[in-house]
């Protein structure tokens, strides 16, 4: 039997069918989704729990006429499928298949590219506007989750949509909290009395019968402040009425019928509406719904039957394991240690140290910028603060970064989650920049390690500090080393030698974090053809070794920087600048790392060969600043 989903290639195909069908729609859509992650991985629990109020969204709102700004974007799988991307849904996350957020670029249904939260409202109140300048019709949803709102900039957004009293629709998924039967009953006849037809004509008549009174627009005010008050007893709207929305709330938001019917109502209101539609994520497959946890959040493949990964688990731990059992050691060896990340718990694996020390790890919700301040405001008081954010994350804070804590030579260590090339989370999630933005600040101490060990011993230099320091480590496994049982301090701004070379170098290889290892296999490879080439790892962006980059590249003649991330701006612009400081003339310098590019999704190892990131084009690169010599050498 067809599947009413392969029939629509568009919101209009939805709209086409009588009500009674939409909630096979909606289960069909589960299935889909289901079975994609279960293939590619996602985002699976978030995108589960709003597939009813996204059918309820196209079924009332005509996209892109009007348009629908989804924050984040975990949810928007089943916006994707509706919207003319069912044929490529399987490629969703894939390399040169569909993002895994909305994207511009992709459909013209996707308003509003959108990685990172709490943007949604901004956007929508921007787009209302610019539409109000230039008479143009269309309402504009913007959809925000409550994980969402716990940033301050939906609150900044909330609050200047309310001064403007312009006509928007802002739906809060809210997903982790349940409404009694009792309060859920009596604030659904509130709402839909509040939105009905009958009043809603009746404020508007009011409204303009009084406009021309001398004391008309005071009148206004009163009856909206005691609409908003009366409704504000029965609900859980205060706040939102307190920033000058119509609140609307709580909907069971899997209940199409309301869904739509409340939405319907929603549409004809006048100014900034707020409807409170409560899901639960992972609703609809078992599995992510037991999982108290992350309720299925960010998955990997898995089998559908029972939830568990098919990925094979690596013979190494990755990055952030080793990070987190580092921490444990550290807390245990200094009380005034402390932990903050930003809704990433189980991201950075602070979830294990929270299990262990749960008064001292602080997850602020999705508040960068709160998180690094408020790490400023322990380290203040003789704390030491371990901030764990993504690179990616981490730049929604710089700001806070350099006036809270650098300019002020605060303690806080930045520990840098996912710095370099992140594969299916694409474009919005590339930790490419940090060594470029942070290697400017002053105060700021910058490393990377090369392995798992370099790790351990660069947080314990970190935390011995007078002032502030970051630490960026890649996602993935680690090296596979031995762990030393100590903690070291390292010479700050010393770089080490981690290939040497009898007598003369031809070939000076500056290296950074995870790039080390590949550049020691592209020198031995080089040995083996009688080319010598002295590996550095740098250890430290800021502050540079500088002499001894100065010293071997006197010797050498040729250089050769290499670092996973923006090379512009990066450590391979810090060496060429120290050179040129110095008065060190070479023959040849070559920087590999990230384009000036927004790198989307694909297979990490294919990207960084792609870029020349590997051992066969470090070798490339070599070669070509070796020129004839590599020529003669191959000959030979």
């Amino acid at each position: 039997m067809p599947r009413l989903l392969d029939a629509i290639d568009g919101p209009i195909d939805l709209k086409r069918l009588p009500r009674p069908s939409l909630p096979l729609v909606a289960r069909e859509l589960r299935d889909e989704i289901i079975a994609t992650c279960a293939q590619n991985g996602g985002h699976l629990g978030a995108s589960l729990g709003a597939v009813e109020l996204i059918v309820a969204l196209h079924y009332v709102f005509t996209s892109p006429l009007d348009r629908l700004v989804f924050d984040v974007g975990h949810q928007a799988y089943a916006h994707k499928l509706l919207t003319g991307r069912r044929g490529r849904f399987r490629t969703i996350r894939k390399e040169g298949g569909l993002s895994g957020f909305p994207n511009r670029e992709e459909s013209e249904h996707d308003a509003f590219g959108a990685g990172h939260a709490s943007t949604s409202v901004s956007a929508a109140l921007g787009m209302v506007e610019a539409r109000r300048q230039k008479g143009e019709g269309g309402r504009v949803v913007a959809v925000i989750g409550d994980g969402g709102l716990t940033g301050g900039m939906a609150f900044e957004a909330l609050n200047h949509a309310g001064h403007l009293e312009r006509d928007l629709v802002v739906i809060l998924n809210h997903n982790e909290q349940s409404i009694s039967p009792n309060v859920g009953a009596l604030s659904r006849w509130f709402s839909k009395r509040m939105t009905g037809a009958t009043f809603n004509s009746w404020r508007r008549g009011v409204k303009e019968a009084l406009r021309g009174l001398p004391k008309g627009p005071r009148a206004i005010a009163a009856i909206r402040r005691a609409l908003s008050s009366t409704k504000a007893l029965f609900t859980p709207g205060i706040l939102f009425e307190g920033l000058g929305f119509q609140y609307v709330g709580p909907i069971d938001g899997h209940n199409l019928a309301d869904l739509v019917e409340t939405l319907e109502r929603v549409r004809g209101l006048d100014g900034p509406v707020l409807v409170h539609v409560v899901t639960e994520k992972g609703k609809g497959y078992g599995p992510a719904e037991a999982d108290q946890v992350t309720r299925g959040h960010g998955m990997g493949p898995f089998d559908i039957a029972t939830g568990k990964s098919t990925a094979k688990r690596p013979p190494v731990k990755a990055y952030q394991e080793f990070f987190a059992d580092d921490v444990v050691e550290l807390m245990r060896q200094n009380p005034r240690v402390v932990a903050i990340t930003a809704a990433m718990l189980e991201g950075t694996s602070l979830n294990r140290v929270q299990q262990l020390f749960p008064d001292r790890v602080y997850d602020v919700g999705i508040a960068e910028q709160h998180a690094v301040t408020f790490a400023a405001g322990l380290a203040c008081e003789g704390m030491r603060p371990i901030a764990a954010i993504y690179s990616t994350f981490l730049q929604r804070a710089y700001d806070q970064i350099v006036h809270d804590v650098c300019l002020q030579k605060l303690p806080v260590t930045f520990a840098i989650d996912r710095a370099g090339i992140v594969g299916a989370d694409g474009a919005t999630h590339q930790g490419a920049y940090d060594v470029a933005y942070l290697r400017v600040v002053p105060n700021l101490v910058v490393m990377a390690p090369s392995d798992e060990n370099e790790l351990r011993h660069m947080l314990y230099t970190a935390l011995s500090l007078d002032g502030p320091a970051a630490v960026r480590f890649p996602r993935g496994s680690g090296v596979g080393l031995p762990l030393d049982s100590y903690f070291e301090a390292l010479p700050v701004g010393k770089g080490r030698i981690v290939r040497g070379v009898k007598g003369k170098p031809d070939l000076l290889v500056a290296a950074l974090g995870s790039m080390v290892q590949p550049a020691k296999a592209m020198a031995d490879r080089l040995a083996a053809q009688g080319l010598q080439a002295v590996v550095v790892d740098a250890r430290f962006v800021k502050p540079l070794d500088e002499e001894l980059f100065c010293d071997l590249a006197l010797q050498a003649g040729r250089v050769l920087t290499v670092e996973e991330a923006a090379v512009a701006g990066g450590f391979g612009s810090a060496v060429r600048e120290a050179l040129d400081r110095a008065g060190v003339a070479v023959k040849g310098f070559k920087s590999l790392g990230m384009p000036d590019l927004f790198l989307e999704h694909g297979d990490p190892a294919r990207q960084r060969a792609q870029f020349g990131l590997d051992e066969a084009g470090l070798e490339r690169a070599a070669r070509e600043l070796l020129g004839e010599r590599a020529a003669a050498a191959a000959v030979s």
